[in-house]
C-alpha cells in the first residue's frame, strides 16, 4: 500500500486517520494542505476517485465564501490548487482510490 494523507495540521478527523494507520502499522504520508496543498495530478486523481467536486469541498472553511462567486468547476479548482484549506480532510489515497473524510470501513477494506 502507499498511503497519502491530505490534511490539516489542527484537524482531528486527520489525527485520528493517522493514528488509524499508525495503530495498524501502516505507512503513509502525511501532507499538509495549509502549508504545500495539493499538485494538480493529485486532485485530478482524487476527484476522479471520490466522484466530483462537491466531494470535496469544506462547507465549513473560512474561505468557502470565495467559491460562491465562481461559476465554473475549472475556476473552483484553480482555487483548490491555491487554497488547500478549501478542501474537506483528511484525503486518503491509495494509488486510484481516494476517500474523503474519516472512513475506516473502506481503509480497512484495502488492507
Amino acid at each position: 500500500m502507499n498511503i497519502q494523507i491530505f490534511g490539516k495540521s489542527k484537524c482531528f478527523d486527520t489525527k485520528k486517520a493517522q493514528r488509524w494507520f499508525k495503530e495498524r502499522g501502516i505507512r503513509f504520508q502525511m501532507i499538509d494542505l495549509a502549508q504545500k496543498g495539493i499538485s494538480k495530478g493529485e486532485l485530478d486523481s482524487v476527484l476522479q476517485a471520490v466522484g466530483g467536486l462537491d466531494a470535496l469541498l469544506d462547507t465549513a472553511s473560512k474561505g468557502y465564501a470565495s467559491l460562491a462567486y465562481l461559476a465554473y468547476d475549472a475556476d473552483k479548482k484553480e482555487k483548490l490548487l491555491e487554497d488547500g484549506t478549501l478542501l474537506k480532510t483528511p484525503i486518503v489515497r491509495n494509488g486510484r482510490q481516494a476517500t474523503v473524510g474519516y472512513r475506516p470501513e473502506i481503509w480497512a477494506a484495502w488492507e
